[in-house]
């Protein structure tokens, strides 16, 4: 369900890293945990952002949802395709809905967080 070349955290972003540079978004699970996606928020490249910081927010017709950076890095693009259109997330969350691409300051925060099996079983333990 969940692509294997991704790195998923427990706030349900994901990020799908080549070389130094990683795409994020959100998870299918999360996109579908709010409903249809009507706004969305991103920062401004050159952002530095922090492993867990907050970098933006998306907004559903059922709520408004934080968005966390699950690596450190810095902000090199944002999909801005995504924020003219941000129900593309609830299409094609793990694909074309990428928010913003880092360049990865700390490789080390990629091995901390979950590989597709392990987020499966995490979304599986808190859908109980």
């Amino acid at each position: 369900m969940y692509p294997q070349d991704c790195r998923y955290s427990k706030d349900h972003e994901w990020i799908r890293v080549e070389g130094d540079r990683g795409r994020v978004g959100i998870t299918d699970y999360a996109q579908k945990q709010l409903g249809d996606v009507v706004f969305l928020e991103l920062p401004e490249p050159g952002r530095a952002l922090t492993q867990g910081e907050q970098f933006g927010t998306v907004e559903s017709v059922k709520a408004v949802s934080e968005l966390f950076s699950p690596v450190a890095g810095e902000v090199v693009a944002v999909n801005g395709d995504l924020v003219s259109k941000p129900e593309a997330i609830n299409k094609d969350p793990h694909g074309a809905a990428w928010m913003i691409e880092l360049r990865i300051t700390a490789a080390a925060g990629v091995s901390a967080l979950m590989d597709a099996a392990s987020y499966q079983s995490f979304v599986d333990s808190e859908s109980k």
